[in-house]
């Protein structure tokens, strides 16, 4: 179950806000969330307190972004594993409340094979902590490959683009608002922008959940960085008179061969991007590159409510829609909502992780860097 209380908003930090957390109250262990959809009007906990509480707010978008899909899902387990329900039940709830995101899968696998293992050799009590330690160890290492991206990312743009003064356009979200960091593509822009080499951060509203609008641009605002909003179909505007030098994006699964999984309409930057001659570069931990998935034709495409595109929500404002929105089309009207496209590996210029860069991207660079990166993980 879960419980909501409201934050005073006191603390304006830029970056590092408690976007998830474990606590153990005297009631019993809980996993609390900061409500992403109600920001950027309300900072929002949400409490859950068992694991199905925690896919509904993994599937309502309560919570989201790869990475941060990643811990979630993990404590998700040792949540389920403290309380004494199902652990096997719950990490199969868990890992399929979203099926294009990959890093929730690996977050699951972990934080329940720590379990299993340690179930094998104890009691319930040494396999529930076996289980919290292998999600907090997740979390710290995904705080640990973000300021790695972020470097790695911020050399990459001072190579591709010497002069300094970038303009970078940045789709849906990727700040610490997904990472147990400081976050992916948005981390880069804003090592660029500490280091002075930002002039403008160009962030696509990214509808239809206004994720650009809603959560990039806040916390843009809160890192005082030089951002303006634009809507999805001003992108080709933009590029057309020279604004943009380069294009910053995360990712939700990239398959073996390079192709890139990221919230819709990522494809088009792509596109534009190839055309106007502008790098296009994606920014995602290793854990996000998926051997077994081998080419985009393979990676499953989440498919959102009709009603994400019927109806628009507003605070305060009387909804009088089936989904709980102010209709916005005709009764009745299908909507095509796909979660995500996927842009092809010829249209990535690179892909950018705590491990190093890849680019050109192929398959071979790709299987490369994730046996290296199993290498560092073992030693």
């Amino acid at each position: 179950m879960a419980d909501q209380y409201a934050q005073t908003g006191e603390d304006k930090r830029p970056t590092g806000m408690a976007v998830i957390r474990w606590e153990e109250p005297p009631e019993g262990p809980v996993v609390v969330l900061l409500d992403q959809t109600r920001l950027p009007t309300e900072e929002v906990e949400l409490v859950c307190t068992d694991a199905p509480a925690l896919v509904e707010a993994i599937r309502s978008l309560a919570v989201r972004g790869a990475p941060l899909l990643g811990i979630a899902g993990a404590y998700g387990v040792a949540l389920a594993a403290a309380r004494g329900f199902d652990v096997d039940e719950a990490a199969a709830a868990l890992a399929s409340a979203r099926p294009t995101a990959v890093n929730l899968s690996v977050g699951v696998r972990r934080a329940a094979s720590a379990y299993r293992a340690a179930l094998a050799k104890g009691g319930d009590t040494a396999a529930a902590a076996a289980a919290l330690v292998a999600a907090r160890a997740l979390h710290r290492q995904d705080a640990e490959a973000s300021a790695r991206m972020a470097g790695h990312g911020l050399a990459l743009l001072n190579e591709l683009l010497p002069g300094g003064g970038h303009r970078i356009l940045t789709h849906c979200n990727t700040g610490s608002l997904v990472s147990g960091g400081e976050g992916t593509a948005f981390a880069v822009a804003l090592q660029a922008h500490r280091a002075g080499r930002l002039r403008r951060l160009w962030v696509d509203e990214t509808r239809p959940l206004l994720q650009g609008a809603r959560l990039t641009a806040y916390e843009a605002a809160r890192s005082g960085m030089a951002y303006t909003l634009l809507t999805d179909n001003a992108a080709g505007s933009l590029f057309a008179s020279g604004e943009v030098d380069a294009v910053l994006i995360g990712a939700d699964r990239i398959a073996a061969d390079g192709s890139v999984a990221n919230k819709v309409g990522s494809y088009p930057l792509a596109v534009l991007a190839r055309y106007h001659h502008v790098p296009f570069i994606v920014v995602a931990p290793v854990t996000t590159v998926d051997p077994e998935t081998p080419d985009g034709a393979a990676i499953e495409v989440e498919q959102r409510p009709g009603f994400e595109v019927t109806e628009v929500t507003a605070p305060q404002v009387p909804v009088t829609g089936a989904g709980g929105g102010i209709p916005v089309a005709p009764l009745g009207t299908q909507a095509y909502n796909p979660a995500f496209d996927v842009t092809p590996p010829d249209l990535v210029t690179a892909i950018v992780t705590e491990e190093g860069v890849v680019s050109p991207v192929t398959a071979e660079a790709l299987a490369e860097l994730c046996a290296r990166s199993r290498q560092v993980t073992i030693s």
